[in-house]
């Protein structure tokens, strides 16, 4: 017996089981417009339609729900008061437009009820969404637009990552090409998505459907929002959603190697000095010419606490060797590759001393590079990000052999064997050196304010940072009595 849920017993279109075929039995008080549609009496009996023909499954428990919502829809729209305009006699609206072989498909065309004359074609949620990132782009850092929207977009349109293609496939589930009053199967598809920042991504949905309301964009006024729903307010993530790899810049990772800056910046974990001075010397003596390179790099952030995204950006005409001070002012996006305003949105100045290594260093680089960038990639160029991780962590690589199969390759980072050799104490990523840097020269200054109030200047924080967070509450402090 098929059992229906609180909202389906609500309900007066009901949902049944009836010789194997999920069948919609309607009240009496629609029955005047469904002998006016079938064009016979139906004697007293209610209206069955029966949804084998429209692809509905009586064993299909997903058949079975959709149905319900369905019957709640046509029972919402039949009895509203403006049901003429509502009620989609094709019952295309309800993804019911092949049942009985497209008989009330043609209604439209014969009948002249209230209502029956076709609305305008109604914008698709393609069209709703390009619209939307018209405007977005605006308001929003490029950073932020690239990384987000870009995996917004291939989901709306039904886009499957394909890791052994390393690339795109159209899937099935095509929203972008439903139009917006479709708000059973926009639900439908909704469900069937599967991305991590889901809730994220119906919240964009929600707003972009008023920013075009707003503007006129939505062609009938009584067409409601399909994503104003409150069904993704608590984000329900799986255990595989959370585990699962993910595409950065067009290259699978695996979920402990993405993190966002903001994760990073909390996590303050420090390597000890030791531990610093090891890696910098592995990275300076490494067989590997690209990784090799790199080292003036990592060392500089040690020396600085500087972020990736700054010292990628930096020009020689940031540095003044006369006065020994670097200026930070811009970054570089990590997926847009351009450069733009620090992460606090303000430059600061980061002063060293004549006789230390950081001059030396930046000396050493200045005689080797012939780029107006202190730190270029190749042909001058801005290094991309992925040179850094690779070069820290490891990279994975594939390659296609003669017969066919995929052969797949690891080569790890600097730091990822010094873990594997016991060398130093565990793995953290490059953004660790911003933290080994505030947490080395803090400890070593801690009974010096105007020194914690330099690193803080220089860092990008605050004196009540570095004091909380790099320092802690020492427990040989005492109080006085009073």
């Amino acid at each position: 017996m098929y059992a229906r849920n609180k909202a389906q017993a609500a309900c007066d279109v009901k949902v049944a089981i009836d010789k194997g075929s999920i069948r919609l039995s309607f009240p009496k008080r629609h029955t005047p417009l469904w002998e006016l549609m079938d064009g016979k009496s139906l004697k007293g009996k209610p209206k069955y339609l029966y949804l084998g023909k429209a692809g509905f499954s009586a064993s299909n428990p997903d058949d079975c729900k959709r149905a319900e919502l369905i019957a709640s829809q046509m029972e919402a729209d039949l009895d509203h008061p403006e049901w003429d305009k509502l009620f989609d006699r094709t019952l295309e609206k309800y993804g019911l437009a092949g049942l009985l072989g497209g008989k009330y498909t043609k209604l439209a065309d014969v009948l002249q009820l209230p209502g029956a004359v076709q609305a305008t074609p109604e914008i698709t949620v393609g069209e709703m969404w390009d619209a939307y990132l018209e405007w977005k782009k605006t308001v929003v850092e490029e950073t932020t637009f690239k990384e987000n929207f870009r995996g917004f977009s291939n989901a709306l349109k039904g886009l499957v990552w394909v890791a052994s293609d390393h690339k795109h496939h159209q899937g099935n589930n095509n929203l972008s090409i439903l139009t917006c009053d479709k708000k059973l199967e926009i639900q439908s598809g909704i469900d069937a998505i599967t991305l991590s920042a889901k809730r994220y991504l119906v919240t964009c949905l929600n707003e972009a459907f008023e920013f075009c309301k707003s503007k006129g964009l939505i062609v009938n006024s009584v067409t409601e929002n399909p994503f104003n729903t409150g069904k993704y307010v608590t984000p329900i993530t799986t255990t595989q959603q959370k585990y699962a790899s993910k595409i950065v810049n067009g290259e699978e990772k695996e979920w402990h190697e993405v993190q966002d800056e903001k994760s990073l910046e909390l996590d303050r974990r420090a390597f000890t000095k030791d531990e610093r001075d090891t890696i910098i010397k592995a990275f300076y003596e490494s067989e590997r010419i690209a990784t090799k390179k790199l080292a003036p790099l990592f060392e500089f952030y040690f020396l600085t606490g500087c972020r990736t995204s700054e010292a990628l950006s930096l020009t020689w005409s940031d540095i003044d060797l006369t006065r020994n001070t670097i200026r930070f002012s811009k970054s570089l996006g990590s997926s847009t590759r351009k450069v733009k305003e620090t992460k606090t949105g303000e430059a600061r100045l980061f002063y060293f001393s004549e006789n230390s290594r950081l001059r030396e260093l930046l000396l050493e680089s200045k005689i080797t590079t012939v780029s107006t960038l202190i730190f270029p990639g190749s042909h001058g160029r801005y290094l991309h990000i992925s040179a850094v991780s690779d070069a820290w962590l490891g990279k994975k690589s594939s390659k296609i052999l003669a017969d066919g199969t995929r052969k797949r390759y690891y080569t790890p980072g600097v730091v990822t064997q010094l873990v594997e050799k016991g060398k130093i104490s565990g793995y953290l990523s490059p953004y660790h050196t911003r933290h080994t840097y505030i947490t080395l020269t803090a400890h070593a200054n801690a009974h010096n304010n105007n020194a914690l109030l330099h690193i803080a200047t220089a860092c990008g924080n605050s004196v009540d940072v570095i004091l909380r967070h790099y320092l802690g509450v020492s427990e040989s402090v005492g109080l006085t009595e009073v």
